[in-house]
């Protein structure tokens, strides 16, 4: 027979640790300063959001606390709900906003992290979290009094199995489609940098792509629950109920971030009017590899923030391959980037799984069968 879940106080369960309250000066290398936008709302740490500080900041920044393996990190400021736990041997600081739980003995890390994302706790966090005229946050003082549903040790372990299983096979996928795409550019890096010919026609950019900007969602046009994703300069920044798009195109910032370049494939999407938003006329893989290649971010001409404009893009001069060439590359590449395609859809299903499974499982509305000795 299972026990019944426990009903406890997050502190007793979890040390909970605050970060530093200021930003230490960055660099390009050295160790990770884990800011908010280092957290995916998948439960994972990206490193594509990185920053560094040296030695001497991190020795600074790391007296409160540092993290360690198993420890779990959340945001309470700004960016509410999102939290990861850190890896084997991943060194970093804090950062200003950031938070950590420490898991006390009995409580399986794993487990703790995804009761976290789960809806009970999330719903916790809301109705907890000081909505100010200018950020949400959620009070660390207040925290360790946050209710939290607790079942033995050994179901934990099988819940966190359960769902590990599905996360550990998004993460194989998304390692996949890296690969794949590492591949391609290996081909376009051989075939149009390292060959390039002497005879092939030197053109501007603009010959290949024709480019426009994002647009601006009217007021009350976003939803929390909006079927289709807001894509902005770093990728998704909210949901909406309507799309603007639904074609093969390409979209890099014009205006905050500059220099990421992003394919979308025939999907219904919102681009914001901080991206610029560029299709390709023919080569849509070899347009792709070009801008991910041209450094946009050097093309910078804002005064205030970065911006790039769309005539510094169609003035990007190129050399320009065979006809036959090109389409031998097209054909190439579309296989890898079908196959990455692929895995994005089984990507989708595991979460969608995943994503269901979660809720169920931490309300007790389903319970994990283990071995209780």
């Amino acid at each position: 027979m299972m026990e019944e879940w426990k009903e406890c106080r997050l502190g007793d369960i979890c040390d909970i640790y605050d970060g530093p309250h200021a930003t230490p000066p960055k660099q390009k290398s050295g160790f990770v300063f884990l800011g908010i936008s280092s957290l995916d709302y998948d439960g994972r740490i990206d490193p594509v959001h990185f920053e560094f500080v040296s030695k001497e900041s991190f020795k600074k920044w790391t007296k409160r606390v540092e993290p360690q393996f198993e420890d779990i990190v959340f945001s309470y400021e700004t960016k509410l709900g999102v939290a990861a736990m850190i890896p084997d041997g991943f060194k970093c600081c804090l950062g200003r906003r950031m938070g950590l739980l420490r898991p006390k003995k009995g409580v399986m890390p794993k487990f703790l992290l995804y009761s976290y994302l789960g809806p009970s706790f999330q719903k916790i966090i809301y109705e907890r979290t000081y909505h100010g005229s200018t950020v949400d946050r959620i009070p660390l003082k207040e925290m360790p009094d946050f209710p939290i549903g607790l079942p033995p040790l050994p179901e934990q372990k099988a819940i966190a199995s359960v769902l590990s299983s599905l996360d550990d096979k998004i993460g194989l996928l998304h390692r996949q489609n890296k690969t794949l795409e590492a591949m391609a550019e290996t081909v376009f890096r051989q075939w149009f940098v390292e060959e390039v010919q002497e005879d092939w026609e030197h053109v501007k950019l603009e010959n290949l792509i024709k480019i426009s900007s994002g647009k601006g969602l009217k007021r009350g046009g976003g939803s929390k629950d909006g079927a289709y994703p807001v894509l902005g300069a770093n990728g998704e920044i909210g949901r909406a109920n309507d799309f603007l798009f639904e074609e093969k195109l390409l979209f890099t910032g014009r205006v905050g971030t500059l220099g990421n370049i992003f394919r979308i494939e025939n999907e219904r999407v919102w681009l914001s009017d901080n991206t610029l938003v560029i299709r390709p006329i023919d080569y849509f893989n070899f347009v792709y590899f070009l801008l991910k290649a041209a450094k946009l971010d050097e093309y910078n001409v804002g005064s205030t923030q970065p911006l790039i404009r769309q005539t510094d893009i169609k003035e990007i001069e190129i050399n320009l391959p065979s006809e036959n060439k090109l389409n031998s590359f097209e054909t190439k590449t579309d296989l890898l980037f079908r196959k990455k395609l692929q895995n994005k859809s089984q990507i989708r299903t595991l979460e969608k799984l995943r994503d269901t499974l979660l809720p169920k499982l931490m309300n007790g509305e389903v319970r994990v069968e283990y071995d209780a000795s």
